[in-house]
């Protein structure tokens, strides 16, 4: 039972978490196009590989499962998730499951106007968007929304050209200036953060950490708090179960006077999930078991509460080979 992790990046605590998760049961091996990617340097066994969009990178991803003995497969990254997805049936045959969501999914977390369309459909309260600057024009005449709002990719991830406008000519400016556009309500209230694990084999939620954030960086969450709230917890089961997600997703939410809105969803760990796991909501060991053919009970919440999760740098030293340093990308 090995599993293989895709462009694991500066996640280092996420593959230690597998490694604990895996020990003397299986090995962690990991991928990245860049041999200076320090997460690679954790993991039992890793590759440094050509960047997703070159043609061959399936190829190479396929080679290292056989020559691993991989048997089950995750990315880390929202572009490399449809991706895997896409060709679930070709790693299937090589006996690897994917730890995720399928393919329509990804696509629909990935693309931000689709999702929102999804959400209004089913009922879900969440942050009001527009796709053009007519509606948007037309929005704020009848006092549906109003500034501050935020402009920012339809597909986009890591809070890559995300700005905030507090005027129409600074939102024209950024809307026009960028590729396929949306604009979106400035959410106030409590910012909320949860880390979800949808059972592979069950398809229900069997696990919930969410985490009031204090302070973020770079769209990451830099400072947060844990809490309990069933409401929140019922909330979130119904969205992830009839949705159809499954595995591992990252949610961002805002509370505001009672009501919970659902910002954004992103089928892969988040850049937040060591508080998760420091609490005791350990997803490792539930991947574990659901690659060993075990179905993980319902255990939600559980966890400890009031903890502050407080980020800070660390570094690696290691030593990079030359054949490694002119690989990848």
């Amino acid at each position: 039972m090995n599993l293989l992790i895709l462009s694991c990046g500066t996640r280092d605590k996420v593959v230690q978490y597998f490694k604990t998760a895996f020990a003397k049961q299986g090995r962690i091996v990991c991928t990245d196009c860049s041999p200076y990617a320090p997460a690679l340097y954790e993991a039992d066994a890793h590759y440094i590989v050509p960047r997703i969009t070159a043609p061959e990178y399936l190829e190479v991803l396929y080679e290292i499962c056989k020559k691993e003995a991989i048997t089950g497969v995750l990315s880390l990254i929202d572009p490399e998730l449809s991706l895997i997805a896409a060709h679930e049936a070709q790693f299937r045959a090589l006996g690897v499951q994917i730890i995720g969501s399928d393919y329509e999914l990804c696509e629909r977390t990935l693309n931000k106007w689709e999702l929102f369309g999804w959400m209004e459909a089913h009922g879900y309260s969440c942050a009001k968007t527009y796709c053009t600057m007519e509606a948007f024009r037309a929005a704020l005449e009848r006092g549906e929304v109003q500034f501050p709002v935020f402009v920012k990719p339809m597909k986009g991830s890591a809070s890559i050209q995300i700005a905030r406008a507090d005027d129409m000519e600074t939102a024209a400016f950024l809307f026009a200036h960028g590729e396929q556009m949306i604009i979106q309500e400035y959410m106030t209230g409590q910012e909320i953060g949860a880390d979800v694990y949808i059972d592979l084999i069950c398809k229900k939620v069997v696990s919930i950490f969410t985490k009031k954030k204090l302070v973020m960086r770079a769209g990451e969450t830099d400072k947060a708090v844990s809490f309990i709230d069933e409401k929140l917890f019922a909330f979130i089961t119904k969205f992830a179960e009839e949705s159809g997600f499954a595995g591992q997703i990252d949610m961002d939410l805002f509370e505001k006077d009672g009501v919970y809105y659902i910002s954004e969803v992103n089928p892969r760990f988040g850049g937040g999930y060591p508080h998760a796991y420091a609490c005791g909501a350990d997803h490792m060991a539930l991947i574990r078991n659901n690659l060993m053919g075990i179905e993980n009970p319902v255990q939600i919440g559980g966890y400890a509460v009031d903890k502050v999760m407080m980020k800070y740098n660390e570094i690696m030293l290691t030593t990079v080979y030359k054949e490694e340093a002119s690989g990848g990308c």
